[in-house]
């Protein structure tokens, strides 16, 4: 695969917000200094808050791709995502992301494989795979 290059800008607007875009995509995305932070914006997204979608949406995207591959029906997917702020060496950074996915599948013979596609889906990811965070993976695979 070549490589491929993702344009974003961003522009300070007041306090602690700015606004991102990409002349690739539609929509712009407001971004702030959490709360937790001096003079943080409670209820607008967040660089932590993006970081953890970014591990959570490249891991929902990795999974169907390899379900596709691997001819898996499923009948639902779901995922939360849980990204953990954390100090090491006295610098803070992002320390743990816990993912949760859902699987719902249609037949008892593919839990197994399903559980596979699974793990193999979050060591394919490759966001996951680029963060310094440690990934905890905790999957659920039921039956319809």
């Amino acid at each position: 695969m070549s490589e491929h290059i993702y344009n974003v800008s961003l522009e300070w607007v007041s306090d602690r917000k700015g606004v991102m875009q990409s002349p690739e995509l539609n929509d712009k995305i407001e971004v702030v200094t959490p709360p937790p932070f001096p003079k943080g914006i409670e209820g607008i997204w967040s660089p932590e808050h993006l970081y953890t979608a970014s591990i959570l949406s490249c891991f929902m995207t990795t999974f169907l791709a390899v379900a596709e591959n691997s001819k898996l029906e499923f009948t639902k997917f779901s995922c939360k995502a849980q990204g953990k702020l954390g100090m090491v060496e006295n610098i803070y950074m992002m320390t743990d992301v816990w993912l949760k996915p859902v699987l719902e599948i249609a037949h008892e013979k593919d839990v197994e494989r399903a559980g596979r596609i699974l793990q193999k889906s979050e060591v394919a990811c490759l966001i996951s795979n680029s963060a310094k965070s440690t990934i905890h993976f905790e999957p659920t695979v039921f039956i319809k």
